[in-house]
């Protein structure tokens, strides 16, 4: 027969005590009660873990054995616990999240440095993936607990909308469409260029290319990435144009970008397998509060507002 943890509270405070009655009172029970859940513990335990008769009682040898492992038992639960009320208040624990390399980049700093400041006890796991379909895997295999990315189509979990990331084209500082006057561009004037474009599986590849397609054209390519920074530092240098969320453009380079006429969009949510605990629930609240997919520099060069409703998906 298994001990239980109740079997070795009542040892702990019966020999603390040095009293069955006072044991019992502690405890809240009657002295029966606690008498027949020792003698199943010494049962359990092959003899004697008090000495009968004597008063205070005291622990016989087998008694003594046990005792540390029985308040060492007794101490972990109550680590447990604690540990538990700090989930629960998200004061500690650990969130693990799941998302996207452009969105790490761009729409993630300023979140996590405002959770970070709100809870500083909190340990944060974040795993990048190229794709959507990998955060949806990540979640499904209990590797995260909550993903931020585009809102997957049919998702049984729980989803909550972010506001739509704006993407604009990034130009080098010679390129002559920098010095044209107004901030938009229909990406067909740009066909004939050839572009910084991105390899599968990067999410962003699908995106560039309806972008392109629905201006008429498919485009030229001067060199493939995987990685988002990558594609802004070599657009930067002159490598050729790209196309990539607002948020990764610090605001000294906006004068390097142009926003495309119709704009290119891409909605954001974050989301889980089920209804978030606590302390997931907290983050979302921040994450709501404090993402900036269209930060302020480049809503003001695309006059339009920094907040707003989500756009439709894209195809």
């Amino acid at each position: 027969m298994a001990m239980t943890l109740r079997q070795l509270q009542y040892l702990v405070t019966i020999v603390e005590t040095g009293s069955f009655t006072r044991a019992a009172e502690q405890l809240h029970v009657s002295q029966p009660a606690l008498s027949r859940q020792l003698q199943i513990l010494e049962r359990s335990c092959g003899g004697p873990l008090i000495e009968r008769g004597g008063r205070p009682i005291i622990p016989t040898p087998l008694g003594r054995a046990i005792l540390p492992h029985a308040r060492a038992a007794l101490v972990e639960v109550d680590k447990a616990h604690a540990a538990a009320l700090c989930v629960v208040n998200a004061c500690g624990g650990e969130l693990r999240l799941a998302t996207l390399h452009s969105i790490s980049l761009g729409v993630l700093p300023t979140v996590l440095g405002a959770w970070r400041r709100e809870h500083p006890d909190v340990r944060i796991s974040l795993t990048e993936k190229l794709h959507d379909n990998e955060l949806q895997l990540a979640l499904g295999a209990g590797q995260a607990d909550v993903a931020i990315g585009p809102p997957p189509i049919d998702w049984p979990g729980s989803l909550f909308p972010l506001e739509a990331e704006e993407f604009v084209v990034v130009l080098s500082a010679e390129d002559p469409l920098t010095r044209r006057s107004g901030s938009r561009l229909h990406l067909s004037e740009l066909a004939g260029r050839e572009w910084v474009h991105f390899t599968e599986p990067n999410g962003l590849s699908k995106i560039f290319d309806h972008a392109c397609e629905s201006a008429g054209f498919r485009p030229r390519i001067a060199a493939r990435t995987q990685q988002t920074a990558s594609a802004l530092q070599l657009a930067l240098v002159g490598v050729g144009p790209t196309l990539l969320p607002a948020n990764m453009i610090p605001a000294h380079l906006v004068a390097r970008v142009l926003l495309p006429d119709p704009p290119v969009r891409r909605p954001l949510a974050a989301y889980t397998r089920s209804r978030p605990d606590a302390l997931t629930a907290a983050f979302i609240d921040v994450l709501t509060e404090h993402a900036r997919p269209v930060p302020a520099h480049i809503a003001s060069l695309a006059g339009i507002s920094a907040h707003r409703p989500a756009s439709p998906p894209l195809p």
